[in-house]
């Protein structure tokens, strides 16, 4: 198959960025180094392209109903200019997708989902649609950047006249923005380091990236590839689908209780209540290398005895703590903070514990 390219493909193989395939596209992994790149966001100013995130609208009188039937968040406590984090719930108890839902109005909402599943997500959700709701999928039209960083409000502030020191964090407006009109400035992000995302479409998208990278520039700001953003999103406990989450863990598992809403009725929500009222086998948790190790996804995680109690789902050097931190399923009993357990690196078992989320705090 081949791999699909963002729309500013070409502008950052100029700007020197090692390309790689990843969720079927063509990405910019790093510019300079991952350790360089991460510093940046959690210090100053970085801007992401991840035009590859998927767009769906949906519009119509049932369109909250919809959304509500699919996801497992309550989406009807959100009012306009809101986003909400949810997820997908399938019939079997795991997670189709994670994803974020934004309310236009009373009839108009946009779902932003993962790259990988754009596809998946679509044919899910037209499956529940027996109400007629306008769904439209406007993934390829959009180009999306994500201004992350302590230094985002400043750096971004001259190119708009919307007011982004009060914008709380999952809040967005749609407003003018380096002189294009209708551009979504959202208060979200991936990274903890505060900051926003800028949904543009495509045909303007080189404007806005000039600008963003032109108005950043006092401020350091540098372009940042998806190996910064991943070891960024582990420090603050972020699911990644594909990795902590996928088809077969449950929301409640993967500590997801609190977008698992049950004062409504969605996709296999009699189950997951059940299992809520029952307790959970495995949880997924953080854990630090007490010991110098770099933990790695599908490591063994075992008890003192050696007895395999779970596994990594999830594991970087931490840029910020300078110390292996990783995520991983275990046994209930071995989730509490503080807990001792061991990662088996390359068939020795090393230190590490159970923390509580996120790794690295604000």
């Amino acid at each position: 198959m081949e791999l699909k390219k963002i729309a500013l493909n070409d502008v950052h193989e100029a700007l020197g960025a090692k390309m790689v395939p990843f969720a079927g596209y063509n990405m910019p992994v790093r510019y300079s180094s991952d350790l360089d790149e991460h510093h940046t966001v959690r210090n100053t100013v970085g801007v992401f392209d991840v035009s590859h995130m998927g767009e769906f609208m949906l519009r119509g009188p049932k369109a909250l109903e919809l959304i509500q039937r699919v996801t497992s968040n309550d989406a009807s406590k959100l009012t306009d200019g809101k986003v909400q984090y949810s997820c997908f719930p399938n019939e079997e108890g795991g997670i189709v997708d994670d994803l974020l839902v934004y309310r236009f109005g009373e009839e108009e909402y946009m779902l932003v989902v993962n790259a990988s599943n754009i596809e998946k997500d679509w044919e899910w959700v037209s499956k529940y649609n027996t109400e007629g709701v306008e769904m439209e999928n406007i993934s390829d039209e959009i180009s999306l950047f994500a201004v992350q960083g302590p230094k985002a409000v400043e750096a971004l502030q001259s190119l708009t006249a919307v007011d982004l020191p009060s914008m709380v964090y999952y809040t967005f407006e749609k407003g003018e923005f380096a002189g294009v009109q209708d551009v979504i400035i959202s208060a979200t992000g991936y990274t903890g380091a505060g900051g926003f995302e800028i949904y543009v479409k495509n045909e303007d998208a080189k404007k806005v990236f000039d600008a963003i990278m032109d108005a950043g520039q006092a401020f350091g700001i540098k372009p940042i590839g998806l190996g910064a953003r991943d070891t960024l999103r582990l420090e603050m406990g972020f699911c990644l689908y594909g990795n902590d989450i996928n088809d077969t863990t449950s929301p409640l598992e993967a500590g997801l209780g609190w977008i698992t809403k049950f004062n409504k009725e969605f996709t296999n929500s009699a189950e997951l209540k059940a299992q809520k009222e029952a307790g959970v086998s495995k949880k997924l948790v953080g854990f630090e290398m007490l010991d110098r190790a770099i933990p790695r996804a599908h490591f063994e995680i075992v008890n003192a005895e050696g007895e395999n109690i779970g596994e990594v789902t999830s594991g970087t050097m931490s840029p910020t703590l300078g110390k292996g931190i990783g995520l991983g399923y275990v046994q209930t009993a071995y989730s509490k903070p503080e807990t001792e357990v061991f990662v088996r690196v390359r068939n020795k078992d090393v230190k590490a514990q159970v923390v509580k989320l996120p790794f690295v705090k604000k």
